[in-house]
């Protein structure tokens, strides 16, 4: 509900807080206005749907209360209780007619919230109530996606299983297999592949999942798209391979994991950086420039400006970096050519 004291709310809403039945009951009978809003335009009907109180809850239904108020986030009472995982609170506002398709400012329905809550038995009870599984919220996100960015099995089946598309894309083209990679929920990951989602998707970008998983350091889920026949020297949108990706972003285990597998330490990207450019440059990149040199990588590789890693070492300030090129057989005396002129 926020982090305004509870002093800070209405007599009513305090009560509720409190899963006082008898001290509600009261003030409504005292005439309490039963949909007093507080700073947050919170209504008492949000705050029993947050604590979960049924007793309560009923009573303010049979009051009169709001079952679709929104707050300043837009939130409804609905959202509330998806948010709260309370399947039961959530039942009880459905049968007084709450707005299953309720956005909050986020454009987020209460299906999507309680995907993203982990909330199963919620999503079980909104689903069949929908027209579509698939409805996106603000950034082009399903429900299905918010689940599988939770990583709960068990509420990206329902969804699936109550007819969620697997391929569904956001605003940026990334579907829900994207983010099961970049988290590293394989057995989500596992799942979704199962049902007969795409394995060589690419976001608008041009990241695949091999990319993604790279970039947040997902080693199981490099092994597992490797074992599943992922093109290892993949480009996307700027030529860039996984291996660039590691290599930039200083993730040294799954850098480790796909030269092992074979990936192109030479391959250069659209500005004709390879790997050991990217390494070279890199703030975390260290590590993978010691393991591009031992495994072959061309350390006299110019790019399209004809600089080479050593020339993009110099430039950043890569000390170490620079020593490891010039002892690697890198010719320096280009380098010192070039500061002359």
């Amino acid at each position: 509900m926020g982090i305004l004291s509870i002093t800070d709310q209405p007599p009513l809403v305090q009560a509720i807080f409190s899963r006082d039945v008898e001290e509600v009951r009261s003030l409504l009978s005292q005439k309490e206005n039963i949909n007093v809003l507080d700073q947050e335009r919170r209504t008492p009907l949000h705050a029993a749907a947050y604590v979960g109180d049924v007793p309560i809850l009923q009573l303010l239904l049979m009051s009169g209360a709001n079952v679709n108020a929104k707050d300043t986030l837009w939130l409804t009472p609905l959202h509330r209780a998806a948010a709260s995982r309370n399947e039961k609170v959530l039942g009880l506002l459905l049968a007084h007619s709450a707005d299953v398709n309720a956005r909050d400012k986020l454009w987020q329905t209460p299906l999507h919230v309680a995907a993203a809550n982990r909330a199963t038995k919620c999503a079980e009870a909104l689903a069949p109530l929908l027209s579509s599984l698939n409805v996106a919220d603000r950034s082009g996100r399903s429900a299905l996606h918010h689940a599988v960015h939770s990583g709960h099995l068990e509420t990206v089946n329902l969804l699936l299983n109550k007819g969620a598309s697997l391929n569904v894309c956001d605003k940026k083209e990334r579907q829900p297999l994207h983010w099961a990679a970049f988290l590293g929920h394989l057995e989500v990951l596992k799942l979704l592949v199962a049902r007969g989602a795409d394995l060589g998707c690419k976001d608008r970008k041009g990241y695949g999942l091999l990319h993604t998983a790279a970039a947040s350091g997902q080693i199981e889920v490099v092994k597992y798209l490797l074992r599943m026949g992922a093109e290892i020297d993949e480009p996307n949108a700027f030529g860039n391979t996984a291996l660039h990706i590691a290599c930039y972003l200083g993730q040294d285990a799954v850098a480790v994991e796909l030269v092992n597998a074979g990936a192109n330490v030479n391959q250069p990207n659209d500005k004709g950086f390879t790997p050991l450019h990217v390494a070279a440059v890199s703030t975390n990149g260290a590590l993978c420039l010691e393991l591009l040199v031992n495994n072959g990588a061309d350390v006299n590789y110019q790019s399209k400006e004809g600089k080479s890693p050593l020339h993009m070492a110099a430039i950043h300030g890569r000390f170490t970096r620079s020593q490891i090129l010039i002892q690697n057989g890198m010719d320096s005396g280009t380098l010192f050519l070039d500061a002359c002129h």
